[in-house]
């Protein structure tokens, strides 16, 4: 990691400085960075946690990240303080029609959470209950609010009885065993950790290595993964079962038989993230099942760094948190 330390008055902040493919570590930045100006109807929030994602370590890679962007402050997920004295969890979604998603994540066209004050558009912000702390609460917004849009909204979980999450242990994954399982649903997923297989069976789920058969076949897969088990999702899925892709860490180009797609009438549906009302009705979820994240290891501010170096090893079971009052 760079220890550079820019020499413009304002804020701390952990920041791109440069886009490294294939060393990222190495283009992350701590020091100053200017205050933020938020324009109309925007606010500035006091942050007191953030959470780490791998977007983070995509954008050092430079992917979504052009260099006339640089320097850009990191992160998506946060929660804090609002100008009134509210304590807040931010909704990273920004709206945008100059990308072709419709919307932008904050810290891909405007400074994202890894500093001491962020700007957000007002509507963005969704109370904080009092029963979810400020570190729990930074959990959600990217991995907790995407595996929730993905089982209630695109899966329609209500309608299944039993789920295939598919490579748990990341941010997403995980989250999904934990919130499938308090739904109410069998649930089964994968790993080729047999340390993590052990964690995820702790969380109330089947603990599977890849390719394992199941016991019977399921309404939902939550599919992250991509080339290596999206032939395994397909043959693990019951009549009118819907597969939901959020992510391809393993590869964008599954081979598809499309023979058993219609076959069984299986849906394959694309998700990202989520609205600011499922991120307000998963922190009620939590609170009324007294569900919280699963932490991987927090860091204060002044040791980012080793934050992202944690996350870069692979070896992340839950969030990376970062408390800002340290």
């Amino acid at each position: 990691m760079s220890g550079a330390v820019t020499s413009v008055p304002g804020m701390r902040a952990a920041y791109a400085s440069a886009t490294k493919p294939d060393e990222p570590l190495a283009a992350l930045t701590v020091g100053d960075q200017p205050e933020p100006a938020p324009p109309a109807g925007w606010v500035t929030v006091d942050v007191r946690a953030s959470t780490l994602n791998h977007h983070e370590l995509w954008s050092l890679r430079g992917v979504g990240l052009p260099a006339d962007r640089l320097p850009m402050i990191l992160g998506c997920d946060a929660s804090g303080v609002d100008p009134d004295g509210n304590e807040v969890v931010l909704h990273s979604v920004v709206e945008d029609p100059s990308d072709p998603r419709g919307f932008s994540l904050l810290s891909e066209r405007h400074p994202g959470t890894l500093a001491e004050r962020v700007a957000v558009p007002a509507a963005n912000l969704v109370p904080k209950p009092a029963g979810i702390s400020f570190l729990d609460a930074a959990c959600l917004p990217t991995a907790w609010l995407t595996a929730w849009h993905m089982l209630t909204t695109r899966g329609r979980v209500a309608d299944a009885d039993a789920v295939l999450v598919q490579g748990a242990g990341g941010g997403v994954a995980s989250a999904a065993v934990i919130l499938a399982a308090a739904l109410g649903k069998r649930v089964y997923a994968t790993s080729r950790d047999a340390t993590k297989r052990d964690r995820i069976a702790t969380l109330g789920a089947t603990a599977l290595e890849p390719g394992a058969r199941l016991p019977e076949r399921v309404g939902v897969v939550i599919e992250s993964v991509g080339a290596p088990t999206f032939e395994h999702s397909l043959k693990c899925s019951a009549p009118g079962a819907r597969i939901v892709v959020c992510g391809a860490t393993g590869g964008p180009f599954p081979k598809i038989d499309l023979r058993r797609v219609f076959m069984m009438q299986l849906e394959i549906l694309g998700s990202t993230m989520g609205t600011a009302a499922e991120l307000a009705s998963l922190m009620d979820f939590l609170v009324e099942q007294n569900v919280r994240p699963v932490i991987d290891s927090t860091y204060g501010f002044t040791a980012v760094g080793e934050a992202f170096a944690r996350l870069n090893s692979g070896e992340v079971f839950g969030k990376v948190a970062i408390d800002h009052l340290h």
